[in-house]
C-alpha cells in the first residue's frame, strides 16, 4: 500500500481523458489551451496543466499589467543607456520612482519627473483589480465561497495605502513606494526611521504576530495532515463531514502536545483569518504614520508602550538659540 510520508507526491492518478472541467454556458468563450499532462507537476500536485479560463476580465488584466511592467522595465533600462549588460546587472537595483514633492498630487506631471510612474501604478492597479473581478466572478460562477477574493482584497488594500490612499492624504505622491526590488526595500527602512521606528508601530506588531501565526499555522497544519494521510487524513471534506481514524488522531496528537486542537474545518479558519490580517494590520499601521502619528517612539512612550532611553548626556543648548539671544 502506498504511503504520503514525504512532501512529494508518491502515487499520481493520472485520467484517460484530462479533466476538461464543468460545461460553459451558451455565449461564454472557450478555455484555452490542451490540457496535458506533467509528470514531475505531478510531484508538487495535480499532474494536468490546462486549459485556463480567462474571459475578458482576464484577458484586460494580462493587458493592463503588460503594459505597466513595459513602463516600468524601459524606465529602468533607459536609467542604464539601454545596455543590456547593466540592465541585468544592475537590475535590483533600478526604480521607477513617484514625482517629486514639488509636484504634489498633479494628475500628471511630467513623464521623465515621477508621470511615467503614475501611468504604470495606473496600469498595475487596473490590472490588480480586474484580476479581483476575476476571481470573485469565477468563485461565483463555480458555486464556491469568495473567500479567495476577499483574502486578496486584503492584500489589494496594503498595495492601495502604499501606493494611493496615504499619499492622497499626505498631498503628496512623494510619499509613495516606488518600483524597484532594493528601492522598495531603501524606502521601508527611510520610512520606519522617519516615523520614529516602527517597531514600536502597535499594528505593525500585530501584522507580524499574524505574519509569523501565519507561518506557523501553515506548518503545523501541512505537517498533521501529511502525518495521518496514510489514514486518508488529505481526504479534508470527508474528513469534516464523517470523522474518521485520521482526525481523530490529529486531535489527540495536538490535545496531548498542548491540550487543545482544532478541528478539520476550524484550522482553515484560522490560517485564513491570520492570512487576511497580516496586510490588514500592516496597512493600518502604515496609514497611520504621518497621517495621525508623527513618531511612533515617542507615541509608545506616551501611552507606556515603550520604555524612556535613559538621559546619559547633560542638555546642550541651541548654539542657534544662543546666538540670538547674544544680539
Amino acid at each position: 500500500m502506498a504511503e504520503y510520508q514525504n512532501i512529494f507526491t508518491r502515487v499520481q492518478v493520472v485520467r484517460s481523458t484530462p479533466d476538461l472541467g464543468v460545461p460553459l454556458p451558451a455565449r461564454r468563450a472557450d478555455r484555452i489551451g490542451k490540457p496535458i499532462i506533467a509528470y514531475w507537476l505531478g510531484k508538487l500536485g495535480n499532474a494536468q496543466l490546462g486549459p485556463i479560463y480567462l474571459g475578458w476580465t482576464g484577458l484586460a488584466s494580462l493587458l493592463c499589467g503588460f503594459i505597466a511592467i513595459e513602463i516600468i522595465g524601459l524606465n529602468m533600462w533607459a536609467s542604464v543607456n539601454w545596455d543590456p549588460v547593466q540592465f541585468v546587472r544592475q537590475l535590483p537595483w533600478l526604480a521607477l520612482e513617484p514625482p517629486g514633492p514639488e509636484y504634489g498630487l498633479a494628475v500628471l506631471p511630467p513623464l521623465a519627473e515621477g508621470g511615467w510612474w503614475l501611468l504604470a501604478g495606473f496600469f498595475l492597479t487596473a490590472s490588480i483589480f480586474l484580476w479581483w473581478i476575476r476571481t470573485y466572478r469565477r468563485a461565483i460562477e463555480l458555486g464556491l465561497g469568495t473567500h479567495i477574493a476577499w483574502a486578496f482584497a486584503s492584500a489589494i488594500f496594503l498595495y492601495l495605502v502604499l501606493g494611493f490612499i496615504r499619499p492622497v492624504l499626505m498631498g503628496s505622491w512623494a510619499e509613495a513606494v516606488p518600483f524597484g526590488i532594493f528601492p522598495h526595500l531603501d524606502w521601508t527602512t527611510a520610512f520606519s526611521i522617519r516615523y520614529g521606528n516602527l517597531y514600536y508601530n502597535p499594528f505593525h506588531a500585530l501584522s507580524i504576530v499574524f505574519l509569523y501565526g501565519s507561518v506557523l499555522l501553515f506548518a503545523m497544519h501541512g505537517a498533521t495532515i501529511l502525518a495521518v494521510s496514510r489514514f486518508g487524513g488529505e481526504r479534508e471534506i470527508e474528513q469534516i463531514t464523517d470523522r474518521g481514524t485520521a482526525s481523530e488522531r490529529a486531535a489527540l496528537f495536538w490535545r496531548w502536545t498542548m491540550g487543545f486542537n482544532a478541528t478539520m474545518e476550524s484550522i482553515h479558519r484560522w490560517a485564513w483569518w491570520f492570512a487576511v490580517l497580516t496586510p490588514l494590520t500592516g496597512g493600518i499601521g502604515i496609514l497611520l504614520s504621518g497621517t495621525v502619528v508623527d513618531n511612533w517612539y515617542l507615541w509608545a512612550v506616551k501611552h507606556e508602550f515603550a520604555p524612556p532611553y535613559p538621559q546619559i548626556y547633560p542638555d546642550l543648548a541651541d548654539p542657534a538659540a544662543i546666538s540670538e539671544m547674544g544680539q
